[in-house]
C-alpha cells in the first residue's frame, strides 16, 4: 500500500487533535472530490514498518485523541489488508486513542454493504474502528455546515455500537 499524506496535527478530520493517515487508491471517483491526486493507487510513498512507527510515535503524546483513516479510500481492500496489522499494533499500544475512519462505501451489518470493497480481512478491521464516515460525496448534497462530512448522504456511524445492536448508530446526526 502507498500513502499520499500524514498529518501529525490535523482537527479536520475527527474530533480533537488528530493524526491522519490519507491512503492511496480509490474506485469511487466522486465527482469533486477534496483529494482527487491520492485516487491512484501508486501515488505517494510505500507504508513501511517505519512509517508505522513514525505515525505511532505521532499518535503518542496526550494532546493526541487518535488516528484517522482517509484517502484515496482505507476500504479498498487491498488498503484493509495494509491497514489491519497496522490498526492492530495501534490498539495494541495506543488503546485508550481513538480510530475513526472514512470510506465512500457503505457499512451494512459490521462489513461494507458493496460486494467489490469486502475481502476476508473487512470485518475484522471494521470492529476495530470506532468512528466510520461512510458513503460517497454527492456534490448535490454538499453542505458546508455539516461536521466531519461534505454531504448531507454520508453518515458519522457509532461502529461499535452499530454492531452490538445491529443497527446502524449515529455518532453524530
Amino acid at each position: 500500500m502507498n500513502y499520499a499524506e500524514i498529518k501529525k496535527t490535523d482537527i479536520a478530520n475527527g474530533e480533537g487533535v488528530r493524526v491522519s493517515l490519507f491512503v492511496s487508491g480509490c474506485r469511487r471517483g466522486c465527482k469533486n472530490c477534496f483529494n482527487k491526486i491520492a485516487w491512484d493507487f501508486g501515488y505517494g510513498k510505500p507504508f513501511t514498518e517505519e512509517v508505522e512507527e513514525e505515525i505511532i510515535a505521532a499518535l503518542s503524546p496526550s494532546y493526541i485523541a487518535g488516528l484517522t483513516l482517509l484517502g484515496g479510500d482505507p476500504m479498498e481492500p487491498e488498503n484493509q489488508r495494509a491497514l489491519l496489522p497496522f490498526v492492530k499494533k495501534v490498539r495494541a499500544r495506543l488503546p485508550q486513542k481513538n480510530i475513526w475512519c472514512y470510506t465512500g462505501y457503505t457499512f451494512r451489518d459490521g462489513a461494507i454493504e458493496e460486494p467489490q470493497a469486502n475481502c476476508e480481512v473487512t470485518r475484522e478491521l471494521i470492529s476495530l474502528i470506532d468512528v466510520l464516515v461512510d458513503g460517497r460525496f454527492e456534490e448535490s448534497l454538499k453542505d458546508i455546515r455539516l461536521k466531519f462530512r461534505g454531504s448531507s448522504n454520508q453518515r458519522v456511524i457509532d461502529v461499535k455500537r452499530s454492531i452490538s445492536e445491529n443497527n446502524i448508530v449515529l455518532y453524530l446526526t
